[in-house]
């Protein structure tokens, strides 16, 4: 995991096609002002390497690219 990566928890609101997610932030420890948006995010290697499968209402921890874009994010856990 790199070291300049923002760690923020949501809610799956939309299944998308090709493994995609419409997530909504629901608390951001690192950025508040990330708390609201809805981003675009794709699986994780490991996820789908396991078959772990996401459905509209899951709750995910979200990793995204501070130098890249705040509008995409990989999801790397599924909460209980």
């Amino acid at each position: 995991m790199a070291k300049d990566v923002i760690e923020v928890e949501g809610k799956v609101l939309e299944v998308l096609p090709n493994t995609l997610f419409r997530v909504g932030i629901d608390r951001s420890a690192q950025l508040p002002e990330l708390v609201g948006r809805i981003i675009l995010c794709h699986i994780s290697g490991k996820m789908r390497m396991h078959y772990i499968r996401l459905l509209e209402g899951d709750r995910v921890r979200i990793e995204m690219s501070p130098q890249y874009d705040l509008d995409k994010g990989r999801i790397t856990f599924r909460l209980k």
